[in-house]
């Protein structure tokens, strides 16, 4: 049998991988890479980068390249089969790193490159490269006894298929709840574009009538918009109860015991690597170096947003009570409520703006963002192999011709499907005989799909979302690192890897770029100076609430981990409802159940490191104000963001990548100031 996985073509071939291919190419490859590390450990007098970290590397690409489309696919294109063949590999794919970084012979092998004469001659990347692996050997146990090292292959192992699962139940969960309206009247307030999507739905599943979903679009519209409390009501316990003990479908994909179990699993494994707690283990590849410094840094910033946050609610309570005769506002009026509130004092819809933000001129209008800012072109590719047909093809090309990277675009949302945004590697940035393997990415968002022959109609957090995770794919693709393990995203600390995503998103709000990107999706008209100007206006509208509650949940991420006791278990809604009376201002019900969905942190690679986000956002802004300097389009300063933290990769300290853009430190100014925050 012919294996797509294993066939040496520069882009997956998604059309014609099926479950069965998944083992086999797995098993095969991971074999190879054995083989591979065997053979350079056992024929070489004297270690080199030549004769075993590059031979290394090379296998380890190609392994690499064949669990990018499974891992993909799994995640947006689900089936039944696929997961038990993804789920099959976790084991496997964990077994051989944990192997690999307890390999003694292998961690003496690089830390005799360290210690030779050819380490010097070494550029900055190999050398980076080589000092992430020593560190990382350590971190994967290289230094515990035999029976220690197998119980960190074990708890590895184990906490691989415990994310797997978690991220499972959380998207059976959302798949398995809809509601299907027969009355239109059940449904008023909602906008047009909403409603038609609901009616959309319900004719893809056979019914008469208008369904609401679990799919955020779905979610948000009826949350926003829908004028029928109740209903509100029983579309947030949904939302809020996903895989957990409560609501609708209490137990059945209850995420409860795995959570524990993370957490449990997380805590072994610092305190057998000699750390106190998961906190400081995962600050080991980090900026931050010590958990006190986070912690410092977010009650900081609570302190600072605090007040604005309970000034943002009493306003709000004080506008639903006077207007619509509200006085009990609910978690599920927060939305609704919010949304009144920005129409009547701003004059400003949601839904209006979404009319002049179709797909079809948001997206040409980002690649002209990016192309005035670093000279680049980018081409759509018409001719390409899929997992769906709503996905397209792009390539980037540089002012001198190269190619710089390829990506693919997946926009809208769908069942079986994991939702949120994100951006992955589909193939690396490497040199293999002196040619250059071009890098490819996913992008990947959950919009509102097409209705009927109308364009997608993004509302304007939507571009943001789109601009922020293209940020990460040109970080990605435009990489000048030849080494693989440090090109593109590869090897920059977490909580610098946001810099250039958050980055992104300030040119949607920039008058200068905005005609880029908009324009009334009927007519094509220009976004009008008024409805921008309204939008300006409105635009730290409730940035209180907002900031406090991204506070809330970075807190929460690391407290639990550095807290964790073993005889408490992970007190995880304790420690959540103690972060809330510290920094929150809106106190949802008592059956919400939001960490049971809380996939950033027990399914992604957030785990006390979602803090991340504002730590990288000090880093984004400060560098964005240097643009409102010298001008968002200026040449120069597009250049040397280029140059300095794009191109670069994780070949250097991001800190010092940062100050050779910037020529300075980051100072938090810059953040409060885009966030509207009076100190």
């Amino acid at each position: 049998m012919s294996n797509p996985l294993l066939a040496h073509t520069e882009l997956p071939l998604f059309s014609q991988i099926k479950p069965e291919h998944v083992v086999p190419a797995i098993d095969q490859l991971l074999a190879e890479a054995r083989a591979t590390v065997e053979s350079c450990l056992n024929t070489a007098d004297r270690y080199t980068w030549k004769n075993l970290i590059e031979p290394i590397e090379n296998a380890e690409d190609r392994l690499g390249k064949a669990w990018s489309p499974v891992s993909h696919m799994n995640s947006v294109v689900n089936s039944d089969e696929l997961r038990e063949a993804y789920n099959a590999c976790l084991p496997k794919l964990s077994a051989y790193s944990t192997e690999m970084g307890q390999n003694e012979a292998l961690f003496r092998a690089y830390k005799s490159i360290a210690e030779s004469e050819e380490y010097a001659a070494l550029d900055t990347a190999q050398q980076k490269i080589i000092r992430n692996a020593l560190r990382d050997f350590h971190l994967s146990g290289i230094d515990l006894d035999a029976e220690k090292k197998q119980r960190y292959k074990e708890i590895s192992q184990e906490l691989s298929q415990l994310a797997s699962s978690f991220e499972e139940n959380v998207l059976d969960a959302t798949n398995a709840w809809t509601k299907l309206i027969t009355n239109e009247l059940d449904l008023t307030g909602l906008p047009a574009s909403a409603l038609a999507q609901a009616r959309q739905t319900a004719e893809q599943n056979g019914q008469e009538g208008w369904m609401i979903t679990l799919q955020f679009p779905s979610y948000h519209a009826v949350m926003t918009y829908a004028d029928n409390r109740e209903l509100r009501r029983e579309h947030y316990e949904a939302y809020a109860t996903r895989a957990s003990d409560q609501g609708p479908d209490a137990g059945r994909w209850d995420n409860s015991e795995i959570m524990e179990k993370i957490l449990a699993l997380r805590h072994e494994k610092a305190r057998l690597l000699g750390f106190e707690n998961y906190a400081e283990l995962s600050l080991a590849k980090k900026m931050a170096e010590k958990p006190n410094e986070v912690t410092h840094f977010l009650e900081d910033l609570a302190d600072k947003s605090w007040r604005q946050a309970r000034r943002d609610l009493a306003e709000l309570r004080d506008f639903a009570r006077t207007y619509y005769g509200v006085g009990d506002l609910q978690s599920w009026d927060i939305g609704y409520y919010s949304e009144k509130m920005r129409q009547h004092f701003y004059q400003l819809s949601q839904e209006e703006v979404k009319a002049y933000f179709p797909i079809t001129k948001v997206l040409p209008g980002l690649f002209a963002v990016v192309e005035k800012l670093y000279g680049l072109r980018i081409a759509e590719i018409h001719d390409f192999d899929t997992w769906h047909p709503a996905v397209r093809f792009f390539e980037i090309t540089d002012q001198n011709g190269e190619l710089r990277g390829r990506f693919f675009i997946d926009l809208y949302a769908r069942p079986k499907k994991r939702g949120g945004a994100w951006m992955d590697d589909c193939v690396g940035r490497k040199k293999i005989d002196g040619k250059v393997q071009t890098p490819v990415a996913y992008l990947t968002c959950n919009f509102t799909p097409p209705a009927g022959n109308e364009p997608a109609l993004l509302t304007h957090d939507e571009v943001t979302t789109l601009f922020h995770e293209f940020g990460h794919g040109l970080q990605h693709m435009l990489t000048k690192i030849d080494h693989l393990g440090v090109s593109g995203i590869n090897g920059v600390e977490w909580d610098a890897v946001e810099l250039p995503s958050q980055f992104m998103e300030n040119w949607c709000w920039e008058k200068d770029a905005l005609p880029l990107m908009s324009g009334q999706y009927q007519t094509g008209e220009p976004l009008p100076d008024e409805l921008l100007n309204k939008m300006l206006a409105a635009k730290n509208f409730q940035s209180g609430m907002l900031m406090v509650r991204q506070l809330e949940f970075s807190l929460f991420d690391f407290r639990i981990h550095r807290d964790y006791e073993p005889a408490k278990g992970g007190r995880i809604y304790e420690t959540l409802n103690q972060v809330r009376e510290q920094v929150a201002v809106v106190i949802p019900p008592a059956f919400n159940r939001f960490a049971h969905s809380f996939g950033h942190i027990f399914a992604g690679g957030y785990a006390a490191g979602y803090y991340s986000y504002k730590w990288a956002e000090v880093l984004s802004s400060d560098a964005f104000s240097l643009f409102e300097e010298k001008g968002i389009f200026d040449s120069a300063t597009g250049n040397a963001f280029l140059t300095n933290i794009l191109e670069k990769g994780g070949s250097e300290e991001a800190m010092d990548l940062f100050v050779k853009f910037r020529g300075r430190k980051p100072t938090i100014d810059a953040l409060l100031r885009h966030n509207g925050i009076e100190v």
